[in-house]
């Protein structure tokens, strides 16, 4: 079968099989088919190499196989991929330990998971658990996950509406709004559950101090926050996690995505020992996972930390994230008229258009160009910039040229549409 008939028949199975909706979109976009990850590249179906500027939505944090955590999982796999699950298992131990050394003061213990809707889950079954309250106050369009308890929290009424009723409970409150999310926050609170910087929101960022304030907000009304760093943790923001930023611990904290170092899913809910004290003393079978904390998966966790720390991926996001921010905010200084900000920290970067369906346009201009990004779940205005934190500076400013060819396709397209 040649690379073409392969791309075919993929499509069509999709179409028929997966998702008939998805295939499409992706089909127009003119996405092709993977066959193959290398550092901060994707390889197609006919061996075209594209810069991946979307990294998983965050997962690729340390690049494609990255060859020490590929060594770590392939050595784990010769000895015992999943757990038996009645005896200890010391990459679990040894990872947990790890988390307790380097997350914010006080959260000690993690309960392993397989995702970040897992990892979600459990920390509101925890919060509600341990303060015995219902309201859990979130912010517009903050995004947590799309099962049950997840989705009751997360900020789009599109995505909530055809599954209610869903867990009852949710407020929310405008992302970045001290006031209204200190307001919110009251004796009826379980907890709040806030995202760094939010993702899928279109990358915005709190001013300084916001964590800080929902931090004093919860101490003063006996609430929990939930620091939901899925997409925010390990590196991404240029701090470890990104409540580093404003120096807060949070009493229960949420990770994902870049954990399994692109190689392996794994999620983690860490919180303090009295939430844990509260959830587990009487039954400590409370919560479980049959996969969670798999020997595989914490290998995995294991060499993506160290790779983190060991590689200094913390202040390469700080320092390739500022080029690559630099490269976006000249191209938007050309297209005022399309281009409405450019934002981020680290290497979490969002642009945003004037108007809808740009970005759509622009996506396809690039993924032609060998560029791949997309833009945000709950702001179609947004485009988002989450590569590898491995990124050299010369690819930052390759993908910020190669956006600004993109965007002035797009303009000369929307032009004869005029």
């Amino acid at each position: 079968m040649s690379p073409d008939q392969r791309h075919a028949d993929v499509l069509e199975k999709y179409s028929r099989f997966v998702n008939p909706y998805l295939a499409k979109l992706m089909h127009f976009a003119g996405f092709g088919l993977e066959v193959q990850g290398e550092g901060c590249y994707i390889i197609d179906h006919e061996g075209r190499r594209f810069l991946d500027c979307l990294g998983g939505y965050g997962v690729y944090a340390l690049g494609h196989r990255h060859p020490k955590v590929i060594e770590a999982v392939k050595r784990q796999l010769d000895l015992m991929p999943l757990s038996g699950k009645a005896f200890f298992n010391a990459n679990l131990a040894d990872l947990a330990a790890k988390i307790a050394e380097i997350t914010p003061s006080g959260l000690e213990l993690t309960f392993f998971s397989n995702s970040g809707a897992e990892a979600v889950e459990a920390a509101l079954k925890f919060v509600k658990a341990s303060t015995r309250r219902t309201k859990i106050v979130a912010t517009d369009g903050g995004y947590h996950g799309k099962t049950i308890g997840a989705l009751s929290v997360t900020g789009r009424e599109k995505y909530r509406r055809p599954f209610e009723p869903l867990m009852p409970g949710g407020v929310f409150v405008p992302y970045g709004d001290v006031d209204a999310i200190v307001g919110a926050i009251d004796g009826d609170t379980a907890a709040c559950i806030i995202e760094p910087i939010q993702g899928e929101g279109g990358i915005h960022v709190p001013p300084d101090g916001y964590l800080r304030a929902i931090r004093e907000a919860c101490d003063r009304h006996g609430a929990l926050m939930i620091a939901d760093e899925v997409q925010t943790g390990l590196g991404r923001t240029g701090d470890l996690f990104g409540c580093d930023h404003d120096r807060v611990s949070p009493d229960v904290m949420t990770l994902a995505k870049a954990f399994g170092g692109g190689v392996m899913p794994i999620g983690a809910t860490v919180a303090t020992p009295a939430v844990f004290e509260r959830v587990y003393s009487e039954n400590p079978l409370a919560h479980t996972s049959t996969f969670g904390g798999n020997p595989l998966a914490c290998a995995a966790g294991l060499a993506s930390i160290q790779v983190v720390e060991e590689e200094g991926l913390c202040e390469r996001a700080r320092l390739i994230g500022g080029v690559l921010r630099e490269g976006l905010q000249s191209v938007a200084d050309r297209h005022t008229d399309l281009v409405s900000e450019v934002r981020g920290r680290g290497l979490m970067i969002g642009v945003e258009f004037t108007m809808d369906d740009v970005g759509e346009l622009t996506i396809a201009q690039m993924v032609k160009r060998g560029l791949v990004a997309a833009y945000t779940l709950n702001n179609r205005r947004v485009i988002r910039f989450e590569p590898p934190l491995i990124m050299t500076e010369a690819q930052a400013v390759w993908a910020a040229e190669t956006f600004g060819e993109a965007l002035a396709e797009t303009a000369e397209v929307l032009a004869t549409l005029v």
